[in-house]
């Protein structure tokens, strides 16, 4: 699995996102727990804290600038972000290689991206819409519009799928449930560490039972129980950082991909 973010606001994202160079993370990494610092407190104490360690790397684009992520059929599907350079790719996760791609328009900023019923959906931030393509061809096959599946909902942020539903974010603290087949909105969830709020969720991953949110700008992932909204424990990744771009704030830990 993948990496962590966070943001500080409508207005500050916005400007990052069309000013700032690409600074995507220059590897893509699969991780696991090494060690968990488990709590016996009750349900209102700190969800405990899993470092990760690295224990394998392959190479990634680094203009690529990384905004979703998700196995299908053993290739990694990744979702890019940047007006005039956001994009869908299918990548050769040993290569890092790009087999196929398709260029969004050019005012459109790309982001998280899932698989359901063999067809990709890769949401759009501020554009109000999310899209829909074959998982075989890429071939674009329609929209959504956001409005439609709930007129509160104004930005897409990142998605997965359950199974059942598809989950959206939209960098508030609050995921949305929706049903693929209506694209209506079954049930909304405020997500909680203890009795305070997490916003600033992001890319999403569902895993055995629990979603995965990387949190903008923060160095962790929120490991969510999608029943009560609960954050029943954190993914430390601070240690994948690699020092030469620990100083850029914009190059942040983004994306999560499970492969079983």
């Amino acid at each position: 699995m993948w990496t962590a973010s966070e943001h500080l606001g409508g207005q500050h994202k916005r400007t990052w996102r069309q000013l700032v160079p690409a600074c995507a993370l220059l590897a893509v990494v699969i991780v696991v727990a090494t060690v968990a610092l488990m709590s016996t407190e009750t349900s209102v104490a700190a969800p405990p804290v899993t470092r990760v360690s690295k224990v394998a790397e392959y190479p990634h684009d680094s203009r690529a600038f990384s905004q979703g992520l998700v196995f299908h059929n053993g290739e990694l599907l990744e979702g890019t972000g940047r007006y005039q350079q956001s994009s869908l790719r299918r990548v050769n996760i040993g290569t890092g290689g790009v087999t196929a791609h398709v260029h969004l328009d050019k005012n459109v900023f790309g982001e998280g991206v899932t698989v359901w019923n063999n067809r990709i959906i890769q949401l759009t931030w501020e554009n109000g819409y999310l899209i829909i393509y074959d998982a075989d061809t890429l071939a674009r096959q329609g929209t959504v519009g956001y409005r439609e599946i709930d007129a509160s909902l104004k930005q897409g942020w990142g998605i997965t799928y359950d199974g059942e539903h598809l989950i959206i974010s939209d960098g508030t603290a609050v995921l949305r449930f929706i049903d693929p087949n209506t694209w209506r909105v079954v049930r909304k969830l405020r997500i909680r560490s203890g009795i305070r709020s997490v916003s600033k969720l992001n890319e999403l991953e569902y895993v055995d039972g629990e979603v995965l949110a990387n949190i903008w700008y923060s160095s962790r992932i929120a490991r969510i129980d999608p029943q009560s909204g609960a954050v029943t424990g954190w993914l430390e990744l601070k240690g994948l950082f690699p020092r030469a771009i620990r100083r850029n704030r914009e190059a942040v830990l983004n994306g999560i991909a499970w492969d079983a």
